[in-house]
């Protein structure tokens, strides 16, 4: 047998019926038990006064004969209204019993009808009992229900007051019959909106399965539809989620370019490796198999040598690298930028020195950082200006304290670079267009080392360049702080 789905919706439509139909039924309830006892109160005013008449009316036995010859209604004797027999035969009728309990035939006033009396007299069970306890009972007789009372009279005899409340019995039915069908009619009417309002309000969740299968079946760009409206803790949750998936999409997309990023490095740096190992393979081959005459041999031993060192530099700065991106900095202590970009300029005047330098640092300009790798910074970007741009460019060093950072610039008046090589030149192992380089050589993770090393000191790099527009490097670096001491260890 296929079970009834326990989803949310079905449960909270549920739970507000039956939540609702327990408060019409206890409303039910209390209506119909409030009327039922106001119209029986009613009713039973009606008896007791009729009861109250009679026992404090005396009656002699011939008055009370005369009464029971009385057919149709009570009426006063004597003409006496005082004596308040007033009631109808049929509605408020009244039975005389002796002071054994038996009936007196002719005195009973049910308008000739003596089986509906002995039915009356027959349901009460103790006259004298009741007629002590002042109490009202109950009775069925004749297809109809009364209440009963008794009065003891003068001589010991009893009257059994009665009043017909079979109206209030139909008018309490009827009102069942209404609250029953009203109820019905009301908890139908629930269900049905519940159920409405509670499939657009969780609408919200079931777009968020949807959205979370999609993802699984890999679409990573889904997101939940915002457009239903729900209730502050679904809406607080679709956003929640939105949110969750946008982090994840860009985690996914960052841990995606990383990967490329990875591969395309090991084939690059394959590739700058194969190329020398082929070279000292090659000659190597060639040497052993005696090809090569001493002159040939001594320019093939130049070449390995050459080839040697050019493998060793690049697996140094591969190294480097990987260090920068295990420790950032393992060394750190105030380094004034000043004095590295004086020292910069003084090799590069040594080195070269028919090219234009200009160093400008008049005043310290500290970080805190690892002095070997900031040096190693300025150290590369001056190789790309010896190596990229001709002997006669200028070249100006600056070091100087704003705004809370040190900035540290380099700028030459080179050829420059194009817009689509300077937005890879920060890449490993980019190489810009060999037609605008002096010389070959370098292997490419010049600029990525200078990259690392100040993202590694919280700072941030930037290039302004431009075809024969010449190419500044600019570098932002936290202030040290006064006072601070040396701090070492890892970032």
């Amino acid at each position: 047998m296929k079970r009834f789905p326990r989803s949310l919706r079905n449960r909270l439509s549920v739970t507000n019926v039956g939540i609702l139909a327990v408060g019409l039924v206890a409303a039910a309830c209390a209506s119909l038990f409030g009327t039922y006892t106001l119209l029986v109160g009613e009713v039973d005013a009606t008896v007791r006064q009729s009861r109250d008449t009679l026992a404090e009316t005396p009656l002699s036995t011939d008055a009370l004969q005369r009464v029971c010859q009385l057919a149709d209604a009570f009426g006063a004797p004597d003409g006496n209204p005082d004596h308040g027999f007033t009631a109808s035969a049929k509605d408020e009728p009244f039975v005389l019993l002796d002071p054994s309990g038996r009936i007196r035939p002719t005195c009973t006033l049910f308008d000739g009808d003596l089986r509906l009396a002995r039915a009356i007299a027959a349901a009460v069970d103790d006259p004298g009992a009741l007629a002590d306890s002042g109490e009202l009972t109950s009775v069925t007789a004749g297809g109809h229900h009364y209440r009963a009372g008794v009065a003891r009279l003068d001589d010991g005899s009893y009257a059994i007051s009665t009043t017909r409340y079979d109206g209030v019995r139909n008018a309490v039915r009827k009102l069942f019959v209404v609250e029953a069908v009203f109820g019905a009619l009301l908890l139908l009417l629930l269900a049905v909106v519940s159920s409405h309002v509670a499939r657009r309000r969780l609408r919200p969740l079931e777009d968020m399965v949807e959205t979370a299968s999609a993802i699984s079946e890999g679409d990573l760009s889904r997101r939940v539809d915002t457009s239903p409206p729900g209730g502050s803790e679904v809406e607080q949750l679709r956003d929640a989620l939105n949110a969750m998936l946008q982090q994840v999409e860009g985690a996914m997309a960052s841990r995606e370019e990383a990967a490329a990023r990875q591969r395309q490095f090991l084939a690059d740096a394959s590739h700058e490796l194969r190329t020398p190992l082929a070279t000292v393979l090659g000659y190597l081959q060639l040497y052993d198999k005696g090809i090569l005459d001493d002159a040939e041999a001594e320019r093939a031993l130049t070449r390995v040598g050459a080839e040697a060192r050019r493998m060793s530099h690049l697996v140094d700065e591969l190294l480097a690298l990987a260090r920068l991106d295990q420790h950032p900095a393992r060394d750190r202590a105030p380094v004034d930028l000043a004095v590295l970009v004086r020292d910069a300029a003084a090799d590069l005047r040594a080195q070269q020195p028919h090219r234009p330098v200009t160093a400008d640092a008049p005043a310290p300009a500290v970080v805190v950082g690892d002095e070997a790798q900031l040096r190693q910074v300025v150290g590369n970007l001056l190789a790309n200006v010896r190596t990229h741009t001709p002997e006669d460019a200028a070249c100006t060093l600056t070091a100087a304290a704003k705004d809370g950072a040190a900035v540290l610039r380099i700028a030459d008046t080179g050829p420059g670079m194009r817009p689509e090589d300077a937005a890879r030149v920060f890449d490993r192992f980019f190489r810009a267009d060999p037609g605008r380089a002096r010389a070959a050589g370098g292997s490419g993770l010049g600029m990525s080392i200078v990259r690392a090393v100040v993202e590694a000191h919280d700072g941030e790099v930037a290039l302004d360049t431009a075809p024969a527009a010449g190419m500044a490097v600019t570098i932002r670096l936290p202030r040290a702080q006064r006072g601070g001491s040396r701090v070492e260890g890892s970032l």
